[in-house]
């Protein structure tokens, strides 16, 4: 008896030991390595930070690609060419604890955005974005499009075979059916699917045409900010967001799209809610001028036709990696009045690395009293507006909590350099709120 308490005596002390050691700073910093790291060239290994003097006095990192490390006595290997390679870290080197998968990339330089933009935009087809009942003669009030299946976000693609570029093309194809008494096989997109209707138009006493009963529309705008551009390349970054149709919330696909001056006249503050908003005017000025070529998860992307000016950041500043990114105090860039960049403080609360799928990889709250003041948070308008820490570009502001305006998400700008192609594209591994979506103008009748 005794000898067998004896033996579950020293399990129990080894095993509370090995527990103990497992809440060990150190032991915490191993096992929440990576199994994948990117780091720029010129940066060490030591940057996988663990606690001081337990890289050098414990642990013996080997490579399998020597050229893109560059190896001293005594000091952390340093990433010296671009290129990946398989980090093996070793105790005393020789027992093998840990494999990470590195990549080295080049340092990426940028000048970082926060002046307010307006989006333009000419998707591909024109979208139903209304009802316009015809009334009849007698009083009655007909809805061919809707009766024969349509609905209020569809995109009309084609009318009998022709491509439905602007509103005037739909209008045009309408009549001309009408007139001669024929129906109108409309092939249109929604939510991803291709579908067809056959509809027959009517006359509408009111308009002296032949109409289908629905209001559309074949472009639209909204205010955005600019996150960043690159004076090498002239591709800019803006909004952190996808462009959604407003109805489906689909993405918007671009036949074309561009991006102009803004002008800040009025702030609508935000409330528990109740999101805020930026008012503004475009200019036609050369000052901030671009087209866009790109919509995704992570913001729209092209290039700017001109170099343009930031009165914070005259230089190009670099773009942190998401795992360069810390939990605490940063500021962000942004414009509340005219077209001048003010710099306002807030805090990361956290990093996301699994959110790579909806972008939304930081968690944000506004910390500056004077923004609080002035628009009670984040507002729609402030998409884009570039976050800045530790003299880094780290992301970029993209939605609010609309019960806590003061907090929302941000998407991390590595992941954005990557979309304009700064960065080569990888595979990732891994409150409600609200985006800026394209505003409702330009809308006609059909």
């Amino acid at each position: 008896m005794p000898r067998v308490f004896i033996k579950r005596s020293a399990f129990i002390f080894f095993a509370m030991l090995l527990l103990l050691g497992c809440l060990t700073p150190t032991a915490r910093s191993f096992f929440g390595l990576p199994t994948h790291y990117k780091m720029y060239v010129g940066d060490s290994l030591a940057s996988l930070s663990f606690p001081r003097g337990f890289l050098n006095d414990k642990l013996v990192w080997e490579v399998s690609n020597d050229e893109i490390f560059q190896v001293t006595a005594g000091e952390p290997m340093v990433a010296r060419t671009p290129g990946r390679c398989i980090a093996s870290l070793k105790l005393f080197g020789i027992i093998p604890l840990r494999h990470i998968a590195i990549t080295a990339v080049p340092l990426q330089k940028v000048v970082p955005g926060g002046q307010s933009i307006g989006v333009l935009l000419h998707p591909y087809g024109v979208q139903i974005v209304g009802e316009a009942p015809i009334t009849t003669v007698d009083g009655y009030e007909n809805n061919p499009a809707l009766e024969a299946g349509l609905r209020i976000g569809d995109m009309i693609l084609k009318i009998n075979s022709e491509k439905m570029v602007s509103d005037l093309d739909v209008k045009r194809v309408i009549d001309q059916a009408g007139a001669r008494g024929d129906s109108l096989h409309i092939v249109v997109k929604r939510r991803g699917k291709v579908l067809a209707f056959n509809v027959k138009p009517r006359y509408c006493p009111e308009t002296d045409r032949y109409r289908i009963g629905v209001l559309i529309r074949d472009s639209a705008a909204g205010v955005g900010t600019l996150s960043f551009y690159s004076p090498k390349t002239n591709c800019f970054g803006a909004l952190g967001h996808m462009i959604t149709d407003g109805y489906s919330a689909q993405r918007m696909e671009l036949s074309d799209g561009k991006i102009v001056e803004a002008f800040i006249q009025d702030i609508r503050s935000a409330k528990k809610g109740q999101p805020g908003e930026k008012l503004g005017i475009f200019y036609g000025s050369n000052n901030i001028a671009g087209t866009i070529s790109k919509n995704t998860v992570y913001g729209i992307f092209g290039t700017l036709h001109e170099p343009i000016a930031n009165s914070h950041y005259k230089k190009t500043i670099p773009v942190a990696l998401l795992n360069q990114i810390e939990v605490g105090p940063a500021e962000m860039l942004t414009v509340i009045d005219g077209n001048k960049i003010e710099r306002f403080s807030l805090e990361i609360e956290e990093v996301r690395p699994e959110a790579f799928r909806d972008g939304k990889g930081l968690i944000i709250r506004i910390t500056d009293d004077k923004l609080l003041r002035r628009t009670g948070g984040i507002i729609q308008g402030m998409s884009g507006s570039p976050i800045i820490q530790n003299g880094k570009l780290v992301g970029a502001i993209t939605h609010v909590f609309i019960n806590n305006p003061a907090r929302g998400y941000g998407v991390p700008a590595e992941w954005m350099i990557r979309e304009c192609g700064l960065l080569k594209q990888e595979n990732l591994q891994g409150n409600r709120e609200t985006s800026i979506n394209s505003n409702q103008r330009y809308r006609k009748v059909a």
